[in-house]
């Protein structure tokens, strides 16, 4: 018996059975075929193009290709912006079957995107399980994508039954993120609305693996009677939108452990019509996966109204305290802010001070007195802004971020938008976003790639249920940026940060990015915007995409120096994976690179391999 769980553990190790690499999200592969002495020789292996492909053009909206595909039995299984789940070759790269579950290209959204599938297996029966932009969650046999018979009608069941506001028209409920798997529950939340006060639930549910029946529900705005209901004034959690986990939730299987990142109440950036403290919004939940019982939760932003959602997927990791080991869940935000917890207490592992900040001169809104600060690690994103940084670049990009601060003040962290303009950061976007931190344990080291782009806005009155809108001041997408989307800040703008967990301090910072405009005007690197994740090998290497200029980097994880990049057809805003080819025994390493996205206009639908030749 041990035998056959020992050529398990190989064989997982060899591959990748989760959008993490694990079911807590370390993005770590013990894989070293590929490593510091030869990455040199990384070349092309393969590439896919599955097809699937918008500029807004031909279609409603652009499309983000921000999958990571999982690899079992020597098959690549990943997902693509129309939602569309294709199995691959892992050794060539050939297609083996597609599902196209055919949501409504016509109907208006934020992006085509999809990050990917879940698998799920008892040794025998091999399922994938995925949702759509149109609320569907679908059970396949990995064998063949042929819908499971007996998970609801078809192999699919409706996410949007009992979920959404009735009588309320162009409701949006979308699944954009793989589901939690946890024994034979299938679990997820959902992508729903943040603009408007009422909207689809937010509650995270579990479904049978086999039935797609309701398991459980987990409400993430209380209801009369349950913990945390007295955090809302009046009557203002009913029909509450927002509050729900668009992003990837992890599972400690051993101990029964949902870790659930919630996002922020809606209106995201204004809550007059929401005092209090507003829970569960923008808290870290930690849930009993079998029954849907909450165990702990921290909140890490009291009364939202600054979009500053927890965007990425909790890492289950382990710290030395005392010379002990430690169980622990690391959570990466949008504020640049690194939260370490005890898994099954919710203890932090560092301090964290609850500070006065300033407070609201907005009719209506009623501001949280404090917010809490980890007192370790230090932030990885910027947090505020002086008048004398900005930036000189160009004389251009000055010329132009001089007027659009004419008018402006400098807020902090938690400053709140007023009625005249502020420039905060770090910005909507963060800080880090979804692709979150990477977790070698060797070392104990949380990898984060973050940037710098700062938002510009003030509040106005507003139309419709709200009496107060945010406005931007003119730039591209209001964030604190020129023509170029040049940040108006001096460099760097992106960084790679290695932090050691156990002593909650910096091990390195990289700066990660280029632009390459400027790099033809002899400007050295500044570091770029970046979306996606990083992915840590123990053959010491980081590997990462993400920025929005073409690259695949890799890292050398004890130093921070850049030993390998290569040239993608379009950005890489996905979390890379890496796995043994079966047949050819080779380690390759793969990303999606579609580019789009919300920061560039070069478009592609490249599955990408690399391995050494």
């Amino acid at each position: 018996m041990r035998a056959i769980f020992l050529l398990a553990a190989i064989a997982s190790a060899q591959e990748w059975h989760y959008y993490g690499g694990d079911s807590g999200g370390r993005k770590y592969s013990p894989l070293k075929q590929i490593h510091r002495g030869n990455v040199a020789k990384l070349k092309l292996a393969w590439e896919f193009h599955t097809g699937d492909v918008s500029d807004g053009k031909d279609f409603p909206v652009r499309s983000a290709f921000e999958t990571t595909p999982l690899m079992v039995d020597g098959n690549l299984y990943l997902t693509t912006p129309f939602n569309r789940l294709i199995a691959i070759d892992g050794d060539t790269g050939k297609q083996l079957w597609a599902y196209d579950p055919k949501i409504d290209k016509r109907r208006a959204r934020n992006l085509y995107l999809n990050r990917g599938a879940s698998y799920w297996t008892d040794g025998q029966r091999k399922r994938l399980y995925f949702g759509t932009l149109d609320g569907q969650m679908i059970a396949l046999d990995a064998a063949n994508g042929e819908p499971v018979p007996g998970f609801g009608k078809d192999g699919r069941i409706d996410l949007r039954e009992d979920m959404m506001v009735e009588g309320k028209a162009q409701q949006a409920y979308s699944i954009t993120s793989p589901p939690a798997i946890y024994k034979n529950l299938v679990i997820t939340g959902a992508l729903v609305a943040d603009g408007e006060p009422e909207g689809p639930s937010g509650d995270i549910r579990a479904f049978d693996v086999h039935t797609g029946k309701l398991v459980w529900r987990f409400h993430t705005v209380p209801r009369p009677g349950e913990f945390g209901h007295d955090t809302w004034e009046g009557e203002s959690w009913k029909n509450r939108g927002g509050l729900n986990a668009w992003s990837i939730m992890s599972v400690d299987a051993q101990r029964g452990i949902l870790f659930v990142p919630l996002t922020s109440p809606s209106p995201d950036m204004y809550g007059g019509g929401r005092k209090g403290a507003n829970l569960f919004g923008d808290s870290i939940v930690a849930i009993d996966a079998a029954t849907g019982k909450r165990l702990w939760h921290f909140q890490t932003v009291h009364h939202n109204i600054w979009d500053y959602d927890i965007p990425s997927q909790p890492v289950l990791v382990e710290v030395e305290r005392g010379g002990k080991t430690v169980p622990a869940v690391a959570v990466v935000t949008k504020t640049g802010f690194t939260f370490l917890f005890e898994r099954t207490t919710g203890k932090p592992l560092f301090d964290i001070v609850e500070k006065p900040v300033p407070q609201t001169t907005v009719p209506g809104e009623q501001t949280w007195p404090t917010q809490p600060f980890p007192v370790k690690p230090p932030p990885f994103a910027r947090q505020s802004m002086k008048a004398e940084e900005l930036t000189s670049v160009t004389p251009e990009s000055r010329a132009y971020c001089e007027k659009l601060i004419a008018d402006a003040s400098f807020g902090t962290l938690y400053t709140p938008l007023g009625l005249k303009p502020t420039v905060l950061f770090p910005g909507t976007n963060g800080g880090t976003n979804w692709g979150g931190a990477s977790f070698d344990p060797s070392t104990r080291t949380l990898y984060v790639n973050s940037h710098d782009n700062g938002m510009i806005l003030k509040m106005v009155k507003g139309r419709g249920e709200l009496p107060f809108r945010t406005q931007g001041m003119g730039s591209p997408n209001s964030r604190f940026w020129d023509e170029n989307k040049h940040p108006c800040q001096q460099p760097p703008w992106g960084h790679l940060t290695a932090i050691d967990l156990n002593k909650g301090e910096f091990r390195w910072r990289s700066t990660l990015g280029v632009y390459d405009d400027l790099l033809a005007k002899g400007i050295a690197p500044t570091g770029s915007s970046n979306l996606g994740g990083s992915l840590v090998t123990a053959g010491g290497l980081i590997f990462i995409g993400a920025t929005n200029d073409s690259r695949f980097r890799a890292f050398d994880k004890d130093t921070g120096r850049e030993v390998w990049m290569a040239r993608l057809p379009a950005s890489g805003h996905a979390t890379p994976m890496t796995y043994t080819g079966k047949k050819t025994k080779k380690q390759f390493v793969v990303i999606a690179a579609g580019g789009g996205n919300k920061y560039n206009e070069t478009f592609s639908d490249t599955v990408v391999a690399y391995a050494v030749e």
